[in-house]
């Protein structure tokens, strides 16, 4: 069955162990299908993998984005870690610009890179756990591995290819 495709940036293992043990203790139990990552795009049509497989493995080509971790963001329901990397917005604006006939609403204007450590969880929650993180949180470098793409099927994503960064 043909899936929509979503692409991710891939973080690094360190990086990745402390984000992903974040998401499994604060996410509603139950609701957390996906490892801890950062989307460029929420939805590619299928018809496109062969393509975006090809851009990204071009893009891993050369060196890894620099990135930074700079704050703790309140999402209502939830709590994620803001991720700014001028690098990786641009490697995001080259496939935007590649793909622009084929994005959706959601997917056609610029993104806020963040990785979600609780989503779906009640305001009262969310809120607690944004100050308990926001007490220790120092701005801190972010190591980004590489580019994946995903099929998704309505429940956890299942991977079609990633790429890490050579350069």
């Amino acid at each position: 069955m043909a899936a929509p495709i979503i692409v991710t940036a891939l973080i690094g293992a360190a990086d990745f162990a402390w984000a992903d043990g974040l998401r499994r203790a604060h996410f509603p139990a139950g609701r957390n299908l996906v490892p801890a990552h950062i989307t460029l795009f929420h939805h590619l049509p299928p018809s496109a993998l062969e393509e975006v497989a090809w851009r990204l493995k071009g893009l891993c080509a050369g060196p890894s984005p620099g990135a930074r971790l700079t704050e703790v963001m309140s999402l209502g329901r939830g709590v994620a870690y803001r991720v700014e990397s001028p690098e990786l917005m641009a490697m995001r604006d080259e496939l935007a610009d590649a793909f622009a006939g084929l994005l959706t609403p959601q997917d056609q204007g610029s993104p806020r890179f963040h990785i979600t450590v609780q989503n779906k969880a009640e305001p009262a929650e969310a809120k607690m756990l944004v100050a308990e993180l926001r007490r220790d949180f120092r701005a801190r470098p972010l190591v980004i591995a590489g580019l994946a793409a995903w099929h998704y099927r309505g429940g956890p994503w299942e991977l079609a290819m990633k790429a890490s960064f050579r350069g």
